[in-house]
C-alpha cells in the first residue's frame, strides 16, 4: 500500500480531522487522526494491517510469536495485526494507572512480542507498553503503528515501523500560534491529557 493509499483510507472513513486538538500528550495540533474511525471497518482495518505486516522486515516479521498492544486506541489495530501475522493478540490495560496484562492474558518467559499502536505522537504509550511487556516476561522485538505522528521524535528503543509517518505540528499549549489559538480546542482522544 503506497502512503497515498494509506491516507485515501483514513479520508474516506473521515478520520483525518481539521481543527484545534488536545492531543493525549497535552500538546495541541491542527489535525487529528482518529483511528477509531478507520479501524471501524473492519475489512479497512484488515486491508491496513495486511499492508503494514507484510512491511516488516522478513527476519522480524518471522519471529513475532504475539502481538500486544495498549487499550484503548490499540485493540483493534493489535487484533488486526495478530490476524494479519497469524499470532495471538492480546492487550495491556492501566487499572491502576500502569499498564498490565489483564483478563487471563499471559505471556510465557521470552516470548518475542510486537507492541502495536494505532497512532504514535510522542512515544510515551508505547515505552510504557514495552515496559509492561517486559515486566509481563515477553522481550519486545519491535513496535509498530498505522500512523507515525512524532514528527521522526518517537524513540521507542526498539525497531519501529509505521505504515505511514504524517508530519502535523504541535504546539505548548502556551506556545500557539494565532490562528490555532483564535479555534475553541477539543479533545477526541480517549485519555485525559497530561
Amino acid at each position: 500500500m503506497t502512503e497515498d493509499q494509506v491516507l485515501a483510507e483514513f479520508r474516506a472513513a473521515d478520520a483525518l480531522l481539521e481543527g484545534h486538538f488536545i492531543l493525549s500528550s497535552g500538546l495541541r495540533s491542527p489535525r487529528y487522526l482518529q483511528c477509531a474511525r478507520v479501524l471501524m471497518d473492519p475489512r479497512r482495518g484488515a486491508r491496513l494491517a495486511e499492508a503494514l505486516a507484510a512491511s516488516l522486515p522478513a527476519e522480524i516479521r518471522d519471529s513475532i510469536q504475539a502481538v500486544v498492544s495498549p487499550a484503548m486506541g490499540g485493540v483493534i489495530a493489535g487484533h488486526e495485526m495478530g490476524r494479519a501475522l497469524g499470532v495471538e493478540a492480546m492487550f495491556l490495560e492501566r487499572p491502576e494507572g500502569v499498564f498490565e496484562l489483564r483478563r487471563g492474558f499471559r505471556l510465557a518467559p521470552g516470548t518475542r512480542v510486537l507492541m502495536m499502536e494505532d497512532v504514535v505522537t510522542t512515544g510515551l504509550s508505547s515505552r510504557e507498553a514495552i515496559a509492561a511487556i517486559g515486566r509481563a516476561g515477553g522481550v519486545t522485538v519491535a513496535a509498530a503503528s498505522l500512523v507515525d505522528r512524532s514528527n521522526g521524535t518517537a524513540d521507542l528503543g526498539v525497531p519501529f515501523f509505521p505504515l505511514v509517518r504524517i508530519d502535523v505540528p504541535t504546539y505548548a499549549p502556551d506556545a500557539l500560534p494565532p490562528e490555532l489559538a483564535a479555534i475553541p480546542a477539543i479533545k477526541p482522544g480517549s485519555r485525559a491529557a497530561a
